[in-house]
């Protein structure tokens, strides 16, 4: 049996369409970094330090939900059939970036919507559901009958195969953004994340640690968080006054950690938006407090 026959038995495809949800299938192999279960892995040696770096009393923050002044909150992502038409895109940085054309609807959302600043981040995320591949873009805006973009990425859902030593991609680590978002379909649906969540955090050093591929900075004090490090909710942290929402994210902070991956506000969770988040339960995940966090050996540390 193939590696896509024995996903298609073991749960259906994902319906078409944008913000959909993924009926339980996993992103990547059960092996993946992402998927791995580090509740308990070693605490690093610099772990105090890299956590008051960050801040000790700055309050966890979920950069997602429904709406907020009638504009949607966190990121989008659309999933598209493999007969989906390939467009070309154009990169500011092709040294970095995998070749397209790529299969994106033209009018595939932009992250902030169409109209966002022209200095924001501006992704676009697309998986191929027939195909298993995940499609990511920085700073897109239409070109033609494509898109001209910061840079782009191809990950095979199917591979743990890294970014080359130094690449970005999407993202300023070099990881993908989807595979560790906050989803509706996870947290409400099926009642359980089961990956790593992506963070960021305003500092961070010139390094960074597998799975990640890049760093985003210039500075080289040891203090500071890499790319690609991780930390855990502390295991004896109380979730149980919590709603549902809050209790999914927070048990799996607790089992999967969240992986530092680009430049951002201190302890910023980033999830994709939903019409039917309830704002009010997810955002009571503010009242964890940096100072419940620590941060797991860091095996294969890269620096500048």
């Amino acid at each position: 049996m193939s590696g896509l026959e024995g996903l298609a038995a073991e749960k259906p495809l994902p319906d078409l369409g944008v913000d959909v949800g993924f009926k339980g299938r996993r992103f990547f192999p059960d092996d993946n970094p992402w998927n791995q279960d580090i509740s308990n892995a070693p605490v690093d040696p610099a772990s105090a330090a890299l956590v008051q770096s960050i801040g000790l009393d700055r309050h966890l923050h979920p950069d997602f939900g429904s709406f907020w002044e009638n504009r949607p909150m966190g990121f989008h992502y659309v999933v598209v059939g493999g007969n989906q038409p390939r467009v070309p895109v154009k990169f500011e940085y092709p040294d970095e970036s995998d070749p397209g054309p790529y299969p994106v609807p033209l009018d595939a959302p932009i992250e902030g919507g169409a109209d966002a600043p022209t200095d924001s981040d501006r992704h676009i995320l697309v998986v191929d559901r027939d195909n298993w591949k995940l499609y990511e873009m920085f700073h897109c805006f239409r070109d033609g009958n494509g898109f001209k973009v910061g840079s782009g990425a191809i990950f095979d859902l199917n591979s743990n195969k890294l970014r080359p030593a130094g690449w970005t991609s999407a993202d300023a680590a070099g990881l993908p953004i989807l595979p560790g978002l906050v989803r509706y379909d996870e947290v409400v649906e099926q009642k359980e994340i089961r990956h790593a969540l992506r963070f960021t955090c305003r500092k961070t050093r010139r390094g960074y640690v597998p799975p990640a591929t890049h760093w985003a900075s210039k500075s080289k004090d040891r203090n500071l968080p890499p790319m690609g490090m991780r930390v855990r909710l502390n295991k004896d942290f109380d979730i149980s006054r919590f709603p549902s929402e809050a209790q999914v994210i927070l048990r799996a902070l607790k089992k999967y950690g969240m992986i530092l991956a680009d430049n951002g506000s201190d302890w910023f969770i980033s999830g994709a938006h939903h019409p039917k988040w309830d704002n009010d339960a997810v955002s009571t995940i503010k009242r964890v407090k940096g100072n419940a966090f620590e941060v797991i050996r860091m095996d294969g540390l890269v620096e500048g």
